[in-house]
């Protein structure tokens, strides 16, 4: 696949997610005053015009005739989409916004300096790209985008207006551009397009050279979520993106965020901006990439799950860093750790748990622990949570009490072996010793890692990979330098595959692109093993964990055969939801009438999931011949 990333020239739209974590910097508030009653409300309506101006003059009109004047409609309005798609988002309160007929009522960035986001070797940026860069706090369009970074844009006016209150940038550690204050969007970014980058480790471990699955890719930045509470990201802005990446020409858009519970609502509903942004996207030929969701592995708790959408889970790499260890009897026990410091020979170990009336007190997420007992030890606490905030709490806990290194016993996801900003050694295993009261001073000896590569490490579903089957329709079968883990991070090594196929063959529809990557997939790992699935029970994995399989970007470039879908094939899936016509056609920006009969079953996907089957049932899908080979 690298032969084909040498001729790359297309874009990739990433809309981050960012967590919250407290930074320095100068103090901003950004502040809006209005009524306190007023909510912000989005409306999407048929595509009357193709001048964006008289769009957007519409929506003010529409406005104006509401607020009785053009003035406080100017000031009402946040965004009006005029590009992709025709709508507007405004604050009303809930009589002007049921005089409306509002659809419903509302739901990151990059660090430009990375190596990984240089442009050499590649050529003049492409005429077709009509986007732009914006400047911002610590963000120069001029000294930070280049011939990789070809767009930088952020939108926050949604959030603000449906938080009505000031948004303290000092207190939050956010950053008023499009530069990531966290470090996911730059993870993200550079996973699915980052350039080639020589000697990359984490302290050591896992030496290497990085690069993006697409690395001559241009990347355009679109920051839509902000450091509120957990990342919030506002529809309208969400929106608001989609419509500027449409016209701005993108072909690959990917988005590492997801809902943030269930259930979800509907394509149709205003509330689910990805949905409806994506509809636009595809109905123009452009790919959408989205997370599955971390919320694993319980079922149905699978989102982005639109049939227009390539939706991810994740699934670990064929790569270990296991760690040996040794206890002052020589039991040896086997773990995995990114610990990058020396081997220091043996040290004490202490359980919580021992010899005291509280079966409770080695639990990692409960640790209570004195200084006294835990100075200079090693701590060993069990879990049988899947969080990667509980290894964090127990490294704080070990570290505020003077220990050296925790010991988590539990199933292994690379998400739980990296906590940043503590110096406490961290190690997760299996498999480890219920007790350390066989020895008056127990002790344990801790190594650094190798990095093993290959069949020897099996790929399983992650345990926090959100599973299958689809919430709203068990009819259709989703398909679904530093060391992070969760969905998004899967959704953009997708991503890059996908902008490897655009290149490949630029005539594919996004529908034939999800097929080709869909029915190539492997149902067993590169090597041959079987896929199992992380959980309580550890079981092998099935279509509702894996979605179409393992991506297979060989096989996906020659699939022989793929399973096309058009607008019209999405809209007859919106009619087989039952969902009424006049929803329908708000969706799609022009009037739709539902056919008397249509049947979610022959929806063309490259799946066939039929719920309740008691008697024999007929279905069709159309294929489409991409081969080098005709057929009779």
């Amino acid at each position: 696949m690298d032969r084909m990333s040498k001729n790359i020239s297309f874009f990739t739209l990433l809309l981050i997610h960012l967590l919250v974590y407290l930074l320095d910097s100068h103090d901003k508030t950004l502040r809006l005053a209005f009524a306190e009653s007023s909510k912000v409300y989005i409306f999407l309506g048929e595509r009357q015009h193709n001048d964006p101006k008289l769009v957007t003059d519409l929506h003010h009109d529409m406005l104006t005739n509401l607020m009785g004047s053009k003035e406080l409609a100017k000031e009402s309005m946040v965004y009006s989409y005029r590009h992709g798609f025709s709508g507007f988002a405004a604050k009303l309160t809930e009589s002007q916004a049921q005089q409306l007929s509002v659809n419903g009522d509302l739901p990151a960035g990059i660090w430009p300096e990375s190596k990984a986001f240089r442009d050499e070797g590649l050529g003049e940026i492409p005429s077709g790209w009509k986007g732009f860069c914006q400047s911002g706090d610590q963000f120069s369009a001029a000294k930070h985008c280049n011939k990789k970074l070809i767009g930088a844009r952020w939108f926050v006016d949604g959030l603000l207006a449906e938080i009505g209150r000031s948004f303290n940038l000092t207190r939050l550690g956010e950053i008023l551009s499009a530069r990531d204050a966290e470090g996911h969007g730059t993870h993200v970014s550079s996973t699915a397009a980052g350039a080639y980058v020589a000697n990359v480790s984490y302290d050591g471990v896992g030496l290497g050279t990085a690069r993006g699955g697409a690395p001559r890719a241009r990347l355009a930045i679109y920051k839509v979520c902000w450091k509120l509470s957990v990342g919030q990201c506002a529809s309208a802005d969400i929106l608001k993106a989609f419509d500027e990446a449409i016209k701005d020409g993108v072909h690959v858009l990917t988005l590492s965020i997801a809902a943030a519970s269930l259930p979800l609502y509907s394509e149709v509903d205003g509330r689910d901006a990805i949905a409806i942004g994506s509809f636009h996207a595809v109905a123009r030929g452009i790919t959408v990439v989205c997370g599955a969701g971390n919320d694993g592995p319980s079922p149905q708790t699978v989102k982005n799950t639109a049939p227009w959408i390539i939706t991810v889970a994740a699934s670990t790499m064929d790569r270990a860093y296991p760690t040996q260890i040794i206890l002052g009897n020589n039991k040896t026990f086997q773990g995995q750790s990114i610990y990058t410091g020396k081997e220091e020979g043996f040290t004490g170990l202490f359980y919580p748990a021992d010899g005291g009336p509280d079966a409770t007190a080695g639990l990692c997420e409960d640790l209570t622990l004195s200084r006294n007992l835990v100075a200079g030890k090693v701590v060993l606490c069990f879990t049988t949570v899947s969080s990667r905030i509980v290894t964090l709490m127990a490294a704080e806990s070990v570290r505020a009490a003077g220990g050296v290194g925790v010991i988590v016993s539990k199933p292994p996801t690379i998400s739980q072996l990296n906590a940043a900003a503590s110096p406490v050694q961290k190690l997760i295993t299996r498999s480890a010793p219920r007790s350390c009261s066989t020895s008056v001073q127990p002790v344990v000896k801790l190594s650094p890692p190798p990095t093993l590569v290959g069949k020897a490490v099996p790929a399983k579903i992650a345990e926090f990979s959100s599973r299958g089957p689809n919430s709203r329709s068990f009819s259709t079968q989703e398909q679904g330098f530093t060391m992070l883990s969760g969905t998004s991070m899967a959704t953009p090594h997708i991503a890059g595959i996908v902008a490897l196929l655009r290149a490949l063959h630029a005539d594919w529809s996004p529908a034939a692109i999800r097929s080709a990557l869909t029915t190539t997939a492997w149902t067993s790992d590169p090597y041959g093993v079987p896929i199992f699935a992380e959980g309580d029970p550890h079981k092998l994995a099935d279509p509702f964990d894996f979605g179409g399989g393992i991506a297979n970007p060989n096989g996906a470039a020659c699939p022989g055969l793929v399973y096309d879908m058009d607008e019209t094939d999405y809209i007859n899936y919106l009619c087989s939801m039952e969902y009424n016509n006049s929803a329908i056609s708000r969706l799609t920006g022009k009037p739709v009438m539902c056919p008397k009969t249509v049947s979610i079953l022959d929806v063309n996907l490259p799946s066939i999931t039929i719920p309740y089957l008691r008697n024999s049932t007929t279905l069709t899908r159309t294929v489409t011949n991409v081969g080098p080979y005709t057929m009779s």
